[in-house]
């Protein structure tokens, strides 16, 4: 497997890097293990939540460079870069400042005696990330492990690799003890290797099916504990009593953010009858004349795609659609560009027997589909083997909500796009995965709940 930065906007290689040895990746679980061990014993909380808070400031800081390593690596707008590494420094503070909260015990009301939770670590975990947030990936499962006394390693995308050795070299410019957080240009076989080990005791993935069933698979074989997101295919529901002036503020953005190369980013408009011209008029004028181009470029609102391989995904999967029956409203257009664009596209007329209907497609492609009524809106959303977020947009609030906590989902927005905040929890049902990250849920997700109970004298 090759590690190296291609530059989305060129194809050009800037950087590559070797691959870890065998003996390389035994040190690191050696060193993470040590740690953890150290931690059990005498704690240190109040170093990791001053070193996290350091992290933080340090991202905050040199924003500017920590930004512009993840646009080279894998094209996102440099705008949206920044966005995204103050994102990942809120993290940081988050986990930092309710480290406290979360790690205190938890009483349990008996009438034999006493009882109560303490939330300890379990060991060293093993994280496997995807390139389109390459950062934020990294915190949301770092901090709260780290926090707890669980130290990481991580193998992340081959694509990204600039933006993994970085944020290694944050967590030691932030003073954290070696083995905190390793970075492993690790191949899958290597992966597998370290799944089994015994000292690590978790797993988490973001990415493809394919990769989740393969990660599940071998966590599985070792008995180890592991948390699944793979994607979606979300649906956006426009209620027939929806404000249109009100949705034009949020198109085109909950599609064409980070090129559309979004796990929740909503993907399937489902529109009433009532609201479906409209909505059309609307989305295609939103789609209409997007600037694509340098995405270092302030001026710049399309990105390419993150890889040549990821372009031919996408264009593959609308030819795919178009010859099984869809319509083009607007796109499918070459870009004449060394670059991995591919031009904003709107289909419609997608057919439960179309090939595409149950499909991801992760770039700027928008799926529109008109039902009768909100009944069949729900009916169509349910109508996925995906299940990770969604949105549902009209003016009646309660009856909006109503109509989400309907759609088999593990997070649905009210009157916006999708929306990721370090409080919230994140993760999906269905072949969208297992487990949440972020919040709470995500602090507990790799933590031994270790009850300790006094029973009544006699």
């Amino acid at each position: 497997m090759a590690y190296e930065t291609k530059y989305p906007y060129t194809n050009e290689v800037l950087a590559s890097y070797d691959n870890i040895t065998d003996q390389e990746i035994e040190q690191a679980l050696e060193n993470g293990h040590k740690l953890y061990k150290k931690w059990r014993k005498d704690d240190y909380l109040e170093d990791r939540k001053a070193q996290l808070h350091k992290m933080a400031e340090i991202l905050r800081r040199d924003m500017d460079k920590y930004a512009e390593i993840m646009t080279k690596d894998m094209g996102k707008l440099f705008e949206e870069a920044k966005g995204e590494v103050e994102l990942s420094a809120a993290i940081a503070d988050y986990y930092a400042e309710k480290a406290d909260e979360f790690l205190k015990p938890i009483p349990f009301e008996t009438d034999t005696g006493e009882a109560y939770v303490v939330r300890q670590a379990t060991g060293v975990i093993m994280a496997v990330e995807p390139w389109n947030f390459p950062y934020y990936q990294i915190m949301r499962v770092f901090a709260p492990n780290f926090v707890a006394g669980n130290p990481m390693v991580l193998k992340h995308a081959s694509i990204c690799p600039g933006s993994a050795q970085a944020f290694e070299d944050l967590a030691k410019e932030a003073g954290m003890e070696e083995g905190s957080y390793k970075n492993l240009f690790a191949s899958y076989d290597q992966v597998d290797n370290i799944i089994a080990d015994p000292r690590v005791t978790g797993v988490c993935l973001t990415g493809s099916e394919r990769g989740g069933a393969s990660i599940a698979e071998s966590a599985g074989r070792n008995l180890k504990k592991s948390t699944l997101e793979l994607g979606g295919n979300d649906a956006f529901i426009v209620m027939d009593d929806a404000d249109m002036d009100e949705l034009k503020k949020l198109l085109p953005d909950v599609r064409l953010y980070n090129a559309g190369q979004v796990c929740t980013s909503s993907k399937r408009f489902i529109v009433t009858e009532k609201n479906y011209d409209a909505f059309m008029e609307i989305l295609v004028e939103s789609f209409t004349d997007v600037k694509w181009g340098d995405p270092m470029d302030p001026e710049t609102e399309l990105a390419p795609l993150s890889s040549a391989a990821a372009k031919e995904d996408v264009l593959e999967q609308i030819k795919l659609a178009v010859d099984n029956g869809a319509t083009v409203a607007i796109g499918n257009e070459p870009i004449d560009h060394p670059g991995n664009f591919v031009m904003p596209t709107i289909l419609t007329d997608i057919t439960k027997d179309n090939p595409i209907y149950d499909q991801e497609i992760f770039g700027p492609v928008a799926r529109v589909h008109k039902v009768k009524d909100e009944a069949e809106a729900i009916e169509m959303a349910n109508d996925s083997s995906y299940g990770l977020g969604g949105s549902v947009f009209g003016t009646d609030k309660d009856r909006a909500r109503e109509i989400g906590e309907q759609v088999e989902t593990g997070m649905s927005f009210i009157n916006s796009g999708w929306a990721s905040l370090p409080e919230l929890p994140f993760g999906g049902v269905k072949n969208s995965g297992y487990g949440r990250e972020l919040s709470e849920l995500g602090f507990t997700a790799f933590l031994n709940e270790h009850l300790i109970y006094t029973p009544k004298e006699a």
